[in-house]
């Protein structure tokens, strides 16, 4: 009987070393050291539109948007810090007529958070985001006179505030009560215009330049942004950004408005739909109406009050992602 119980005894510890997986929890390690992740995507819409003896009469075009993007996240205990890059160059082209622009965008943002513990859905922010574009804009079909170039404009935005979000990368909302705004409008001709909201150039009564136009217009006030992404279904997605910015020393009140919503069909790994919105009203970008002058040859145009900006886009095409 002793020696069956002794045996029973051998094998019983024998069975709790062999697994201890089964018999004990372990408590899960630590991680204590940072995290670097980074995601590139690119992708090209085209649109193409043909006609041969087409009885209900038509132009033949073809478009393209060319898009990159680059995202790099870093996590390290309670810190997060968010870095995008995105690039955008579209172009159409249409039977008897130039090759036209159709969007050109390239944007740097970055958001540093903490957060006092993981449980915690708040964040102390700060954030910085610099935008302009790469050529020249023009309001078709006067070519001469370019309505925008390069860092004309460029924004630049800097501030520090809360922000809350379960999903700090599907869904946000940040609040700013102290953000930097530098309007850079670089362009000799376009500053001494006041293209944008600098300062124009000072001329005498004979048309002689007095004083050039200021190149960087500073507007200091608050901004809250909001900004949300979802699977509405299987293969639909949908992204929300808007931000609203006013300022406090020149118009406080007045409040710039940027809305954008994408919704984005996947096809399979490689081919996706995209139906796109896009939405500004900011009242230091005023509206240009071309004035008919019979002495002149070219087309003048004149300044009037700021109006709401609007962009549909509606594109199918590849994306890689690398």
């Amino acid at each position: 009987m002793n020696r069956l119980l002794a045996l029973s005894v051998f094998l019983f510890t024998k069975f709790i070393i062999a697994q201890p997986s089964l018999l004990f929890f372990k408590q899960e390690p630590q991680i204590n050291e940072p995290i670097w992740t980074q995601k590139n995507k690119a992708g090209v819409d085209i649109n193409e539109v043909a006609f041969v003896n087409w009885n209900s009469g038509g132009t033949n075009s073809i478009s393209a948007l060319f898009t990159l993007s680059s995202i790099v996240k870093y996590e390290y205990r309670q810190f997060i810090w968010d870095n995008s890059f995105l690039a955008r160059y579209g172009i159409n082209g249409q039977q008897d007529q130039e090759l036209r622009k159709t969007d050109d965008l390239f944007e740097i943002r970055s958001n540093l958070g903490f957060r006092r513990n993981k449980t915690s859905n708040w964040y102390y922010s700060a954030r910085f985001s610099f935008k302009s574009q790469f050529s020249n804009g023009y309001n078709y079909p006067n070519t001469s006179s370019p309505i925008s170039r390069f860092m004309a404009p460029g924004y630049l935005f800097l501030g520090g505030g809360v922000e809350y979000g379960k999903n700090i990368e599907k869904l946000s909302t940040y609040f700013s009560p102290l953000t930097l705004k530098n309007t850079f409008v670089l362009d000799e001709e376009l500053s001494n215009a006041g293209s944008f909201g600098v300062t124009p150039a000072e001329f005498d009564s004979d048309g002689n330049l007095i004083k050039d136009g200021e190149r960087v217009r500073t507007e200091l006030g608050i901004l809250f942004t909001s900004a949300y992404e979802a699977m509405l279904f299987e293969n639909i997605s949908i992204k929300n950004f808007v931000s609203f910015y006013t300022d406090y020393i020149n118009d406080f009140g007045n409040i710039d408005v940027d809305w954008e919503v994408v919704f984005d069909f996947k096809v399979n790994s490689y081919v996706k739909a995209t139906l796109g919105s896009h939405l500004r009203y900011d009242n230091d970008v005023k509206l240009l109406v071309e004035v008919e002058d019979p002495m002149e040859d070219e087309p003048e145009f004149m300044e009037e009050g700021a109006s709401i900006q609007w962009k549909q886009m509606l594109g199918v095409g590849v994306v890689v992602d690398f």
